[in-house]
């Protein structure tokens, strides 16, 4: 163990340009400490490293008596993230204790996402009641894994622990993305590939800088699926294999899903995430789980994606200015339980609840010659198209956990392409506000056993620029005319007067989405592509829409 200050110019002053690049609350001191290599031991035996940063000097309250936040990582104590989770905190009058996964950056055993995260949480909060430096209140804190861990130990927090800020997470994490039938390919290649290399000299430095997205992209063109991991590193991923070979919904993750206990949960949580981010849906619904448990929880939703700066910097002001007055025992700043930048309307908006009253369901149907409109045509054709996963549709914005390209995006040019229906409405006479859960109901026929359906809501102004709002993707399995339900991803957005709506109608979006390769053959070892027809309809009989929660 070593402790040293950390407080030379050039520390200073990242902490200057980070506070006005994240819109930091003020510092109220620039002089931190911290102490390396900590061992924490814990039940099995393995010992994990943790780091303890702490402010030099407090404003005439002893060091002991402020509060500690604990932030539980499987990506390292360096970087961005040990920046602003480590000095930033530290810097704004608080104790953080950095603890690292088992398996990681030093800390002792095998990592195993996911698989020990309660047990070594627990152990790490009992190690921290004995610290003669820790006998302020603790917040939990830290955004995508680092908010799983929050979610490990929830119900069972001990009372020392006053507050929680999950950020752009799940208390189910990597399950969310394991829907039956489909796979969301470019979130797990791309995590997989981040943790397997990230203790690679220069790994950090070649994530920023984008060097392994060539790699990455190869790798994820590999069938069967089940080689998707061997291409990219050379050898099988356990955990990789194990997200193919077990959905969701199988018992092999039962100790790994939290969601069963959120309501059970009487520590008070705060969270924040964007509207494009691979959690939301995810997070949406644990932030109802407490409501309806009453236990009185705040959220904070952006026009971010996953990790995104400005979003991590709305985390790290929930952690220093709510969570740190619940640490004091202090009643924090007055707000409405719900928070949402509404896009479009560039406006952050309170609210009571989620998903807000107010906003009545509207449907705008699909027709023939790609128009929507409110009402139903009987007489309208259906609309046709093919998928070829050998080209398949690709996938452009959106939530995406690689920083490249995600959240809203220009979407003529796959708007161009044969394999992409667009059903457009008139312009807009007046401004129209949707918020809440978008959803989709599609009539369709296809000639293949298995395929994918895409629908995806856009906002289109006066010059034609179609800007993606919300979406989402789910694997069919046709029975002649098959009705299909997509829930869009939520949202808050203003769509503007002299705009349209466009819905896009697709059957894929790769490499986001695994491709449906169209046979009977298990999606982990298919590898016989089949061209699918499609058909969707739009008549009386078969009146397909999509339902917007609206108010003019």
């Amino acid at each position: 163990m070593s402790t040293r200050p950390k407080n030379n110019v050039a520390t200073k002053l990242a902490g200057r340009l980070g506070q006005r690049m994240l819109t930091l609350p003020p510092a109220v001191t620039r002089e931190v400490t911290v102490e390396r290599n900590i061992p924490i031991t814990v039940e099995d035996g393995v010992t994990l490293l943790a780091d303890h940063w702490a402010p030099a000097a407090s404003a005439g309250i002893p060091l002991e008596q402020l509060p500690t936040v604990v932030v539980r990582t499987a990506y390292g104590p360096g970087g961005p993230l040990g920046w602003m989770y480590g000095r930033a905190i530290a810097e704004r009058g608080m104790h953080v204790l950095m603890v690292r996964s088992r398996g990681t950056f030093g800390s002792g055993g095998t990592f195993l996402a996911m698989r020990h995260e309660r047990e070594d949480g627990l152990a790490t909060l009992r190690w921290l009641a004995d610290q003669t430096w820790a006998k302020g209140g603790v917040v939990l804190a830290g955004s995508s894994y680092f908010g799983y861990t929050q979610w490990a130990v929830a119900a069972e927090a001990p009372v020392q622990v006053k507050a929680m800020v999950p950020h752009i997470t799940s208390s189910r994490l990597a399950l969310t993305l394991l829907r039956p039938g489909r796979f969301e390919l470019d979130t797990l290649a791309n995590w997989v590939w981040n943790t397997e290399t990230q203790e690679r000299p220069r790994a950090l430095l070649r994530s920023m800088l984008g060097l392994d997205r060539k790699r990455v992209a190869a790798a994820m063109n590999t069938l069967p699926l089940t080689g998707v991991d061997t291409a990219l590193l050379g050898h099988e991923s356990p955990f990789f294999q194990e997200t193919l070979r077990y959905d969701q919904n199988h018992p092999y993750w039962k100790d790994e899903d939290h969601s069963g206990a959120v309501g059970d949960v009487t520590v008070p949580v705060s969270s924040i995430t964007g509207w494009y981010d691979i959690f939301l849906t995810d997070q949406l619904r644990d932030f109802q789980a407490l409501a309806a448990a009453g236990r009185n929880p705040r959220l904070t939703v952006g026009p971010w994606w996953h990790a995104a700066p400005v979003g991590m910097g709305a985390a790290i002001e929930q952690v220093v200015d709510w969570g740190a007055a619940l640490a004091r025992g202090e009643q924090p700043a007055d707000r409405a339980p719900v928070r949402l930048f509404v896009m479009g309307a560039g406006q952050w908006r309170d609210f009571d609840q989620w998903p807000p009253a107010g906003y009545p369901q509207q449907r705008w149907h699909l027709r023939s010659g790609g128009a929507l409109e409110r009402g139903v045509n009987p007489a309208s054709p259906p609309s046709t198209f093919s998928y070829d996963p050998n080209d398949p549709t690709p996938s452009v914005g959106g939530p995406k956990l690689d920083g490249n390209g995600p959240g809203p995006k220009d979407n003529r040019s796959l708007e161009k392409r044969a394999d992409v229906l667009t059903f457009t409405s008139p312009v807009l006479e007046s401004d129209l506000e949707v918020v809440g859960q978008v959803t989709a109901q599609v009539w369709l026929r296809a000639d293949r056993p298995s395929h994918d359906l895409f629908v995806r809501l856009c906002d289109v102004d006066e010059r034609g620029k179609s800007i993606n709002v919300c979406d989402d993707l789910v694997t069919v399995r046709p029975d002649g005319t098959t009705e299909v339900t997509v829930e869009l991803s939520p949202t808050a957005y203003v769509f503007r007067r002299g705009h349209r709506l466009r819905v896009q109608v697709s059957a894929g979006a790769f490499p986001r989405f695994a491709r449906n390769l169209g046979g009977d053959e298990p999606v982990a070892t298919a590898t016989t592509t089949h061209v699918t027809h499609l058909e969707i309809l739009h008549d009386g009989d078969h009146p397909s829409a999509i339902l917007l929660p609206a108010k003019a």
